[in-house]
């Protein structure tokens, strides 16, 4: 057995179990982790030396969670429900043991303890925290599709009561120390020099080894019985939120709630079990699956700069510059400087520099007021913020981010000024999300320093960065791109240079199928109500309103003027400039789109159907939501096809924290994963012959594929053509 634990057993009879995975710079439960701790806590419940037991981690968090390489592998695995079974009851057995074994369990948590990690500290009859940066408590197992397997859902209800528990579990809180302790998850929050000290003062005052629930008479707080007038209506309510928000598209959320539901009538070992039937439930459900591989696994490999050049030395930035102080600069600025990293935030004139830096000053102030910063530290924020029109003041930055309008005049504009006053090492990167990167490059004097960059808005809230590369940028660039995005603590997807990369095709494609079927008469509450169902958060009508109907009109100019004879507009193209030149409808920012905007909020525009008549017979609900899905997915296809993406991670992080796909189906690629190739391929043929044999083309790599058995995943997975490739597409 590979030990993770390190033991020392202290004159007064105190057992010091401190969690330190060998070779790994965070503890990881994975096989020998739970073998180590059965171990460890069989030798301490059966040792007559040992009084009391004291849990701590020497890694900076306490437990970091599941194994990802051990995780990922099962993923390839068909799954195997007795297994599951067997193991989930296992550790929640042993952590049973810990409870009832009738030696008392301090756990002294010095840093973050979440999911697994925090159950542990859960079955132990005491909890202190040291109070540090970083430092969270909670089981957010339900946004990777789950529910806690090891106990979680019965020691919070019972902690804390159906009420509390409940939104906790749902929502995957990861709550700070403060209201951790607050609650009663955590019974001591001390800094961090006495955190061992104060688990050891508990221990030797001669504490009760038992929970109150394994006391005769307890009660769950607030009520134990789900018949009772408030408590049925507490889970009536959390039904009906969960049905509304979710669609029956999330089994874990459901799952809770049956497990609390079931679990609050029975006593803690048989809903414990219920527990663990409901986990494996989950675990056998695709959508878990999924869920794990992009949220966590695919996420986590690329918040590690997965594509980043060995080759190149680390950089850190001290200084950048942003060239635009509008919405967007105005947000990078705010983002870089919050990350420690002084900017130079460059417009126009000084009046438009400054009206950028008051946006991070308005944006602080509000942060200050609601206790989320303070004063100094606000002001230290705004410190690295220089507003400016003068280009000179560019001459330390080792990345300058361009972020004016959607017009290549005015890009190379500001590029040549730009260049002109930095180094010979340093990068050039634009933030446009359409406009080809190797077009953009073409006036600069060193091109293999230039590389897209493309935030989305708005970038203080939004994840994702879509890091493009053109055909002749270096490896220095990428390098240097990345580890700025990685300093900011965002995640990163790489593709190649084509026209709208991945996130902006992609997302068109779903905008132009539910504005098509505007122009076919399809009811446009059809539409927005079937890309609800479907899991979208805002339907394609709302979704370009947002987005602004005149930009989208201008793209359309843009990239007309850009590619000549070789431009075919999406069939969305016309209903938009329909909108824009002959109604003067620009979205939400005139109120006026497909929507109309006024002080009660918003409906759709009665004006729709005068200009696109609605059909009689309308289409039903399930046609219109698979519309908008394998138009995504023949989209995605095409862009694997086409050597736009490296790797099919990138597409799946890119659809789900980028461009609202639905999480619950992991991406487009884990998607057609799911559902079997031959089942997409079937399913575009039949949409192309009765839709557009364009928009639902199947690329011959799809099929390929699925004559060859492989897959986007797993075993026999596709090597992308970009990465075979080697090169810009």
């Amino acid at each position: 057995m590979i030990d993770y634990f390190k033991s020392e057993l202290a004159g007064n009879g105190i057992l010091t179990l401190t969690i330190d995975q060998p070779d790994s710079q965070a503890n990881v439960m994975d096989r020998h982790f739970i073998d180590s701790l059965r171990h460890h806590v069989d030798a301490a419940l059966a040792d007559p030396a040992v009084k009391g037991v004291l849990l701590t981690s020497a890694k900076s968090s306490f437990v970091a969670g599941a194994d990802l390489k051990a995780l990922e592998a099962s993923l390839s695995e068909t799954p195997d429900a007795a297994k599951l079974y067997s193991e989930c009851r296992a550790f929640s057995a042993l952590l049973r043991k810990i409870e009832t074994g009738g030696k008392p369990f301090a756990c002294a948590l010095n840093g973050a303890a979440l999911g697994g990690g925090f159950e542990i500290a859960l079955a132990c009859h005491y909890r202190c925290a040291a109070d540090v940066k970083g430092m969270m408590v909670g089981l957010p197992e339900v946004g990777v599709g789950l529910l806690p397997g090891a106990g979680g859902t019965q020691r919070y209800l019972r902690m804390l009561g159906v009420a509390r528990a409940l939104p906790l579990l749902l929502q995957g809180s990861q709550i700070k120390p403060a209201k951790a302790l607050e609650m009663g998850l955590i019974d001591a929050l001390v800094p961090a020099e006495a955190l061992l000290d104060c688990a050891r003062t508990w221990l030797t005052g001669s504490p009760d080894a038992s929970k109150p629930w394994d006391r005769k008479g307890f009660r769950i707080p607030g009520g134990q019985n789900p018949l009772e007038p408030a408590i049925a209506q507490l889970f009536l309510g959390s039904n009906a939120s969960v049905q509304a928000n979710t669609c029956h598209n999330l089994p874990a959320p459901q799952a809770i709630l049956s497990c609390l539901y079931e679990g609050m009538q029975l006593p803690m070992d048989k809903a414990l079990d219920i527990e663990c039937k409901y986990f494996v439930r989950l675990n056998l459900d695709p959508v878990a699956g999924n869920m794990i591989r992009t949220l966590f696994i695919n996420k986590g490999k690329a918040d590690r700069l997965m594509h980043r050049p060995d080759s190149i030395a680390r950089h850190k930035h001290q200084t950048i510059g942003v060239l635009g102080a509008g919405l967007m600069g105005a947000g990078l600025a705010l983002v870089a400087a919050q990350a420690g990293i002084a900017v130079v935030l460059i417009d126009r004139d000084q009046a438009a520099a400054d009206k950028g830096k008051d946006y991070a000053r308005t944006r602080l102030a509000r942060d200050v007021e609601k206790g989320r910063t303070t004063q100094d530290k606000m002001d230290a924020i705004l410190s690295r913020i220089t507003a400016t029109s003068d280009y000179a003041l560019l001459q330390d930055a080792s990345l300058v981010i361009e972020a004016v309008f959607e017009d290549r005049a005015v890009k190379a504009e500001v590029f040549a000024r730009a260049e002109a006053a930095l180094s010979a090492s340093a990068i050039l990167a634009s933030n446009t999300s359409a406009l080809p990167i190797t077009g953009l490059a073409a006036t600069l004097g060193r091109p293999g320093n230039f590389i897209g960059l493309h935030f989305f808005s708005p970038v203080e809230r939004m994840p994702l960065v879509e890091v493009i590369k053109g055909h002749e940028t270096s490896e220095h660039a990428l390098a240097l791109a990345l580890d700025f995005v990685g300093q900011l603590k965002k995640t990163p997807i790489l593709v190649n240079d084509s026209p709208g990369f991945f996130t902006s095709r992609f997302f068109g494609a779903f905008l132009n199928e539910g504005i098509t079927m505007v122009a076919e008469g399809i009811s446009p509450v059809l539409i927005e109500q079937a890309a609800h169902l479907a899991g979208y958060p805002v339907g394609p009508l709302a979704v370009a309103d947002e987005v602004g109907l005149d930009l989208a009109h201008k793209g359309a100019q843009q990239r007309r003027q850009d590619e000549g004879d070789n431009y075919h507009p999406g069939s969305s193209v016309p209903v938009i400039a329909e909108l824009v030149v002959k109604h003067g409808r620009h979205g939400r920012k005139n109120g006026m789109g497909f929507y109309e905007y006024g002080d009660s909020g918003k409906q759709l525009w009665s004006g729709l159907a005068a200009i696109w008549p609605q059909k009689t017979e309308q289409p039903d609900v399930e046609q219109v939501k698979a519309r908008l899905l394998y138009a995504q997915l023949a989209d995605a296809a095409r862009t694997m096809a086409d050597g736009v993406l490296f790797d099919a991670a990138d597409g799946d992080v890119g659809a789900c924290l980028g461009v609202g796909f639905p999480a619950y189906l992991g991406g487009p690629f884990s998607t057609m994963d799911t559902l079997g190739l031959a089942q997409v391929i079937a399913r575009c043929e039949l949409l192309a012959r009765e839709v557009s044999a364009e928009r639902f083309a199947i690329p011959e790599l799809l099929r390929d594929m699925a004559k060859n058995g492989q897959r986007f995943y797993g075993k026999n997975a596709l090597v992308a053509p970009a990465s075979r490739k080697g090169e810009a597409a």
